[in-house]
């Protein structure tokens, strides 16, 4: 699989049945691996369980759906805030930043917006880590670096610098490229 992270987005119709999922009730979310990445499936518990299947889910978790609220429209913000920065990063998939993006997930996690779902070990070695956003219900898989601690101080650096503008994420991506070429080396 190319693509060390990716968001999927929270349905609003059941999966299986396709009825309309409803505002404040259990449902079933799941990830399905598929070969261009990952297929999210969100259910009423009942189809969940009587839905054959001959796959196991990568990831599974039980939620409560709350149906999008329509937010008014604000003057937008001159700085990008972590979230915005987050799905920024996510969406243009470019491994240099696999740090930078853990870094801000862990961030987001600790400010109880996002919550990990679950984490896999794959065969070779990595682990990916499922994410959701407790608002929105956008699920991201996310790449575990497996950070060192004498890295952190570093990448900590790097993200305060673009959430305050001051480092472009071109400047972020070549420090990222640069300090892996160091690490290889020695």
């Amino acid at each position: 699989m190319s693509q060390e992270w990716n968001i999927k987005s929270r349905g609003h119709v059941c999966s299986v049945c396709g009825r309309p999922l409803t505002d404040k009730t259990p449902m079933v979310s799941a990830l399905k691996e598929v070969p261009n990445g990952y297929e999210r499936l969100d259910c009423h518990p009942e189809c969940w369980k009587t839905m054959p299947r001959d796959w196991t889910p990568f990831s599974q978790w039980d939620g409560v759906y709350f149906a999008p609220v329509k937010e008014t429209k604000h003057e937008p913000l001159k700085k990008e805030d972590a979230g915005e920065l987050l799905r920024q990063l996510v969406t243009m998939d470019d491994p240099t930043m696999k740090n930078v993006v853990y870094v801000l997930a862990v961030m987001l996690e600790r400010s109880k917006i996002l919550v990990e779902r679950d984490s896999k070990e794959l065969e070779d070695g990595t682990i990916r880590r499922v994410y959701e956003d407790r608002k929105q219900g956008d699920t991201f898989v996310i790449l575990d670096p497996r950070l060192r601690l004498e890295n952190l101080a570093e990448v900590q650096q790097q993200v305060v610098a673009l959430l305050s503008g001051t480092k472009t994420l071109g400047e972020v991506a070549v420090e990222e490229g640069d300090g892996e070429k160091h690490e290889d080396a020695s």
